[in-house]
């Protein structure tokens, strides 16, 4: 993360699908053992030693359930980020909506540059319009607030790069399924109320 790079595709997938079969919304035929850290560490490792038990990955032509209840319902924020992991993921468990958040780069860099968090809590501030009451203090508990490791202009602009050459493919292969929509802002502002009047349209809620 310091370095700008983004967590494994193996680590993502066994944590979406730990998340999801936990839950009791997807299900799948084949035995699969359940994501720890130290299982993803040994998958992702380069060596893994015969009889290894957490050297295995999911099933490369699994079949799988899935629930339809309204209460099973989630958003994936931030992945699938390329077109390979959409694949995959399509074939865990079908995605019914695709949002797209169109914000120029510099609105980004510009905003991650001024945030600040309270780690224990996960409370977010940020300079420009939302800071804290006591200058790089939290609000509830007066502590110290810190920046996240990857909160770094150049990180960033590296991330975003690299998202740019593989966005496209992406964002085509969600629009060829008829299930992306997008929407542009520079703030949540602005974002958000389009983006609350689409879902109701959707899905009536």
């Amino acid at each position: 993360m310091k370095a700008g790079q983004l967590v494994p595709d193996n680590m993502m997938l066994r944590l979406i699908f730990n998340e999801l079969s936990t839950r009791g919304w997807i299900k799948s035929e084949g035995p699969v053992m359940p994501y720890t850290l130290n299982s993803s560490a040994s998958a992702e490792s380069a060596i893994m030693p015969p009889g290894d038990p957490f050297a295995i990955t999911l099933p490369s032509h699994p079949s799988y359930s899935y629930s339809d209840s309204p209460t099973a319902s989630f958003i994936l924020d931030g992945f699938p980020r390329n077109v390979s992991q959409a694949l995959q993921i399509d074939g865990i468990i079908p995605i019914n909506w695709v949002v797209h958040i169109n914000t120029p780069a510099e609105a980004v860099i510009d905003r991650i540059s001024n945030r600040l968090v309270h780690a224990p809590s996960g409370r977010v501030y940020n300079t420009t319009f939302n800071p804290p009451k006591v200058a790089g203090k939290d609000d509830v508990t007066g502590e110290p607030l810190t920046r996240r490791d990857d909160d770094n202009p150049d990180v960033w602009r590296a991330r975003l790069e690299n998202f740019e050459k593989t966005s496209l493919p992406l964002l085509d292969h969600y629009n060829k399924k008829g299930i992306l929509w997008s929407v542009k802002g520079n703030t949540s502002d602005e974002i958000s109320p389009k983006l609350f009047a689409e879902f109701e349209r959707r899905f009536g809620v």
